[in-house]
């Protein structure tokens, strides 16, 4: 498959023919299975003390002639702490045991629970090929809202080569990609109780900005939803948010020569035995 290539201008150049990995098979099933296992591998573990909810002294006798018993005093057999004693007397209040005020959790979060899951290495690599192979599908971008698909794929000559950000906005607004600098500006507030769990603004995932190695352009960009992202360190949940596949991505050219140089996230091939 040919590619165009477009200079800092904007301006068409010369053309490539793209690598491998972007004649792979769409599967949205193999995607969302790797974008899960991302998501997963970042959560936070979690849980309750092990002593919230048994703070309290709670023994309570059930035989008949013992001291502080509750033997014929007609109340259940619920753990219970003390509050007021007068002689032999006691007022007791249930405690320890779950449904009690203050009392334990019956079956609390554990922090020790793992909370990552596991994908195979070729399964892996091919959820990436197929999310690559995706952000050229014109018809899964459009389910998105992008409306850019002019110029698919995007490759950009001497793109890490850019400092400022006026010079990227002005690259952009050649390569005709002024709604997405709007869209990604429509930023929302979240309806219902989300908004009060440090999740109050829905913003529109922008494109995303492939590049060979460390550059000034992961500062200069920094318009609202756009990402930067090293080759070596692209994954599935990069190519296809929310676990679903379609993404504008702008590739700099040197990304794609060392991606088909490299023939990364490619199969490895078994290594030869040597004959004695």
């Amino acid at each position: 498959m040919k590619a165009n290539i477009f200079n800092t201008k904007g301006e068409k150049v010369k053309q490539i023919e793209l690598p491998k990995q972007f004649s792979e098979e769409i599967r949205p099933d193999l995607i969302k299975k790797a974008a899960l296992v991302i998501q997963f591998s970042k959560k936070q573990p979690y849980g309750a003390t092990e002593r919230a909810g048994k703070r309290h002294a709670t023994r309570i006798s059930r035989r008949r002639r013992d001291f502080k018993g509750s033997y014929g005093k007609g109340i259940s057999r619920v753990p219970r702490k003390t509050l007021l004693r007068r002689g032999t007397q006691f007022y007791w209040m249930a405690a320890m045991a779950p449904g009690t005020v203050g009392g334990r959790r019956a079956h609390p979060p554990k922090s020790d629970k793992i909370l990552s899951i596991k994908i195979n290495k070729k399964e892996k690599r091919k959820a990436i090929r197929s999310a690559m192979a995706a952000t050229l599908n014109k018809e899964l971008l459009q389910q998105k809202g992008i409306t850019s698909l002019d110029n698919l794929p995007i490759i950009v000559d001497q793109l890490e080569s850019i400092t400022k950000t006026k010079d990227l906005k002005l690259l952009f607004e050649k390569l005709e990609l002024k709604n997405e600098l709007a869209r990604s500006k429509n930023k929302k507030i979240r309806s219902g109780v989300g908004k009060l769990r440090g999740r109050k603004y829905k913003i529109p995932c922008g494109p995303l900005l492939v590049i060979s190695k460390q550059s000034p352009i992961s500062k200069a960009c920094n318009f609202q939803g756009f990402e930067v992202s090293l080759l070596d360190a692209l994954n599935t949940d990069l190519l296809a948010p929310g676990a679903t596949p379609g993404r504008l991505v702008i590739w700099s050219l040197d990304s794609i020569n060392k991606l088909e140089k490299e023939k990364l996230f490619m199969i490895d091939k078994p290594k030869k035995k040597d004959k004695k």
